[in-house]
């Protein structure tokens, strides 16, 4: 039985209980009022004294009502329900292809590869021994409309808790849907070019546009919009996939693609936190760096991470994906993904200054994680910096059961999983039907 049925039922029962507890209970009887007595007399000499009147016996008191309980928290009682494979499998986010146990990693990640494109019954077991709570497509993936449409929807109903289903949908050269053959949709030159139109409601109209054929198609979540500064020259990775190379309109900008893709119910991703645009090097293939000082990336850098959730002008919960970025002047050689000075102390700690938002990591399959770090190692190190959910690691199931003994030999605290997959859970809520 699907744990949504379930969040209905709970629902159902937490409402009665209300309405039985908010219920006025009938007003209780009040004592029959005694007559006033005389003043003590003498009595009359000639006749015998009357007998003192009889009190009239206590009326029994009807108890007061009990105070009405307290709403329950839904995703609170849902988290005491789940396992501890359920809960580890939450913070995953995975390829299709990696609940194919038959495939190797290399052709999983292999994006000139032939992909699944469809749900098989031996990729559902997988999906119930390993309960992952999100899915990444791909290009190689998708095939046509109603093929990805189909798909998601297969995937959403094998799983027990529902996923948080992404593309890499940015407008521009990275648009697995918008630049297929098989899609018309619409199409943008790139986020420089919105970038320079200045007028964030360009920005705002490309992030709705985007997030309403998301939704069609069955998809949660965006990793967009890209909210680096494009500082750098160099940089190969980032170029016009920035919005500018000015952090105010760059935050602007992605500020507001935030919000267009949130009006279409679309979970947005701020990425690459702590700032990929003056970084020379490609995390696909090693360590990024950025050598800025703290100050200077606090002017520029950090700007576009920095947007609130709530009042004026606040885009809402969003995620913030964090690279694979080393920043020496912040934590030496450690990836900002796998740094918890990074990732709580001063994304969490200072910058969002508690603010609570869905943390991502990059893909750890990229070289920059595998030549340093095994699966397992990589999953728990994440988790422990203060990242919420696992981005495709280099191994499912090793880094799955990694997690788990962590959690187990206490590695990892419950208390730190339970942190995260609430978040997960509040996050799916909203944008995921919970």
């Amino acid at each position: 039985m699907r744990m949504n049925r379930r969040f209905g039922r709970l629902a159902a029962l937490l409402a009665l209980a209300l309405l039985c507890g908010c219920t006025p209970a009938p007003g209780a009887a009040q004592p029959t009022p005694q007559p006033e007595l005389p003043a003590t007399e003498t009595p009359a000499l000639s006749g015998p004294a009357e007998p003192a009147p009889t009190a009239a016996p206590a009326q029994e008191q009807t108890p007061a009502p009990e105070p009405a309980p307290e709403e329950a928290d839904p995703v609170a009682a849902l988290l005491q329900q789940m396992t501890l494979r359920e809960k580890v499998g939450q913070l995953f986010m995975i390829r299709p292809d990696s609940l194919d146990l038959t495939l190797p990693q290399e052709e999983i990640d292999d994006e000139y590869a032939d992909g699944v494109t469809a749900l098989s019954d031996a990729m559902r077991k997988t999906l119930q021994d390993y309960p992952v709570g999100g899915i990444c497509q791909f290009g190689k993936n998708i095939t046509g409309p109603q093929q990805i449409a189909q798909f998601n929807a297969d995937l959403q109903a094998a799983s027990k808790i529902p996923l948080l289903i992404s593309v890499d949908e940015e407008g521009g050269a990275v648009a697995r849907l918008a630049n297929h053959p098989a899609f018309d949709l619409p199409r943008y030159e790139s986020a420089a070019a919105v970038g320079e139109t200045g007028d964030p409601e360009a920005a705002r109209e490309m992030g709705a546009a985007i997030g309403a054929y998301l939704k069609d198609y069955g998809f949660t979540m965006d990793f967009a919009p890209d909210a680096d500064v494009y500082t750098n020259p160099a940089n190969t990775v980032i170029g016009t996939r920035a919005f500018s190379q000015d952090a105010a309109t760059a935050a602007a900008m992605a500020g507001a693609m935030a919000q267009g893709l949130q009006a279409q119910g679309i979970l947005p991703t701020l990425k690459h936190f702590p700032g990929h645009g003056d970084t020379a090097e490609d995390s696909h293939s090693g360590l990024a760096y950025s050598h800025r000082t703290k100050e200077e990336m606090l002017q520029c850098e950090f700007l576009p991470f920095m947007q609130p959730t709530q009042g004026e002008g606040g885009i809402g919960p969003h995620a913030i994906m964090v690279g694979h970025i080393a920043a020496p002047a912040l934590d030496g050689d450690t990836p900002a993904s796998l740094s918890y000075h990074i990732v709580t102390g001063l994304l969490r700690g200072e910058l969002l200054q508690g603010e609570d938002v869905l943390v991502v990591t990059d893909s750890l399959a990229m070289g920059a994680i595998t030549e340093q770090y095994a699966p397992a190692e990589a999953a728990v190190q994440a988790l422990n910096a203060g990242c919420d959910i696992l981005l495709m690691p280099d191994g499912l199931t090793e880094a799955f059961d990694g997690v788990v003994a962590a959690v187990e030999n206490g590695t990892v605290s419950e208390e730190r999983l339970n942190e995260s997959v609430a978040r997960i859970l509040r996050v799916k809520q909203q944008y995921a039907g919970l």
